[in-house]
Parts: structure tokens; C-alpha cells; sequence
């Protein structure tokens, strides 16, 4: 595989030999990137440094580590963050029922010192993703998906992986990366992360792509549409995005709306009529479809 010959600053293979090899990779898997996007995953491959990706809903940051892992042919772990989210669901955990029953069936054998130990070892270990990422027996893509949407605590767990890629558990000590993970965090910014966290990583923001670019991405998803309509399908969109909405158009929305038109036969330009009663393809509130309607000069 190209580009895994030469050694990062951590003493590991690389992933990409060069920010254009990145470009052409993440291309060959479906993913378009912008030079800015290229420069950032090829550095964070090559100085062994996690990526905070942080951007507006919908712009491809979830899909940027997906790509990494598809062109790199590693896994992907991903921990999808929430309010809540704690260290039982996103570091490790232990099997308590499987202690149990081995408690019972041992009752009467040799004694709770001997018992303790051995309940306590890997066959009795639960991990969840970062701790899988840690473990992980090959180079492996971690996703830490919307981070900003967890409470604080969750940051401070992650400094110790994101430091030094190891893991301290009570009972079985400190386990360390044998294979430095490919780490990507992405966040909303609802919230603002700790400056902690960010000295530790590559910071890249993503916005809704250029109309032109946004044309390339549709005409790879929906190839049958027509040249004509596939600008007009982009036009659209970036005039709501520019609109005060709720929840602005995704990337994935302008292509479902591009399909919406393969799927309805329409040959020719959008209609009022057309754009009115599939406007909840692209909204997906009523008061955006309202305010929608009345900023473009609909009947709807």
C-alpha cells in the first residue's frame, strides 16, 4: 500500500506519503477534500497527532474519518458521544454478571483472595471504544463523534489517550497502543472544548463546501442528473443556507434533493410548484419551510 514506508515523527509507519497521495486516496473512496482538509489528515497521520474537526451539522466531518479508515484499510471505532456518556460506555467496563456466576460456581473452592485475582483479568473485561482503540492488534481509525455533545469529564478521560495513547485500569495496570490510532474528534461547537484538549490536536474547521465543489459531489452521488438541474439543485441550497434557519441544508440533503428530482422524472428546471411541496426534503422544520417560502417568493 502506497505511503507506508515512510516513518512519522513517531516512530511508526505512515498512512500517506504526501498531502496529494491523501487527495487522491479519500477521491478513490468517495470522498472530495479541499487542499486546507488534505494538508490537516496528512499531517495529523505524519506527527502522530489527533484531529479535532470541528464545523457546522452536516458537512462531512463523520464522513472524513470514514474515509481515512476506508482508503487506509483500517478498522473504525467510533464512540458516539451524548449528555451522559461516562467511562463504563466510552473506556471499559467490567462483566459483572460473568464475575457472578464465576463467584458461584467457585464458592467453594479456594477462597476469595485467589478468587479476586482472578476475576479481574482480561476474559472478565468489557471494552468499549477507547479502550478498543488502544487494543486494538492493527492500525485503527478512532471516531470520537460530537464530542461537544458529552459533559466535560469525558475531556479529561481522553487527555491520557490522547497524550500518550495508554490506558490505566486499576486491576490490570497502565496498557499502552501497540498501534498509534489514526484519532479524529469531531464537535458542533455547541460547546467549547478545553483548552487541554485542543493543545493536544490538529485543528481543522469544515464549512459547506463551494458551489463548485458541491456540483462535483452531487454529480458523483447522482450522476444521472442532468448537468443544468445539478446547478440549479446547488444554487438552491446554498441560497437557504444563507437564510437564518434553524438547521441549515446538509451536504447529504443537497444530494437527496437531487435525487428527489431523478425520482419525480424531472427534464427540466425546478417549478414552484416542485421546489413547494418537496421543500421537507431539504427542511426539516415547519417554521424553516415557512420562513423558506417567504425569503425565495413561494405560495407555500
Amino acid at each position: 500500500m502506497p505511503g507506508m514506508t515512510t516513518p512519522t515523527s513517531a516512530g511508526r509507519p505512515a498512512r500517506f506519503s504526501s498531502v496529494e497521495e491523501v487527495r487522491h486516496r479519500l477521491d478513490a473512496v468517495g470522498y472530495l477534500v479541499s487542499d486546507a482538509t488534505a494538508t490537516t489528515v496528512f499531517l495529523a497521520d505524519r506527527l502522530g497527532k489527533p484531529l479535532l474537526v470541528e464545523g457546522p451539522a452536516g458537512v462531512g466531518k463523520t464522513e472524513l474519518a470514514k474515509a481515512v479508515a476506508a482508503a487506509t484499510g483500517a478498522p473504525l471505532i467510533r464512540l458516539q458521544c451524548y449528555e451522559g456518556v461516562d467511562e463504563a460506555r466510552a473506556l471499559y467496563e467490567w462483566n459483572h454478571a460473568k464475575q457472578l456466576l464465576r463467584i458461584t460456581a467457585e464458592r467453594d473452592g479456594g477462597g476469595w483472595d485467589a478468587l479476586r485475582h482472578d476475576i479481574f483479568t482480561d476474559e472478565f473485561l468489557l471494552p468499549r471504544p477507547l479502550l478498543a482503540a488502544v487494543r486494538s492488534e492493527e492500525p485503527a481509525v478512532l471516531l470520537v463523534d460530537e464530542l461537544d455533545k458529552a459533559d466535560v469529564e469525558i475531556e479529561g478521560l481522553l487527555l491520557e489517550i490522547l497524550s500518550d495513547f495508554q490506558v490505566t485500569v486499576p486491576e490490570l495496570g497502565t496498557l499502552t497502543a501497540t498501534h498509534r490510532p489514526f484519532v479524529v474528534l469531531t464537535s458542533n461547537a455547541t460547546r467549547e472544548l478545553s483548552e487541554a484538549l485542543r493543545r493536544r490536536c490538529l485543528f481543522l474547521h469544515l464549512d459547506y463546501p463551494d458551489v463548485a465543489l458541491e456540483e462535483e459531489i452531487v454529480a458523483r452521488a447522482v450522476p444521472e442528473l442532468d448537468a443544468r438541474l445539478r446547478e440549479s439543485v446547488v444554487r438552491l441550497v446554498h441560497r437557504l443556507r444563507d437564510l437564518r434557519l434553524r438547521k441549515a441544508p446538509s451536504v447529504a440533503e443537497t444530494v437527496d434533493w437531487a435525487r428527489t428530482l431523478l425520482a419525480l422524472g424531472v427534464e427540466d428546471d425546478m417549478t414552484e410548484e416542485l421546489v413547494v411541496d418537496n421543500l421537507g426534503v431539504l427542511l426539516k422544520h415547519q417554521d424553516d419551510i415557512v420562513r423558506a417560502s417567504a425569503a425565495l417568493g413561494l405560495d407555500g
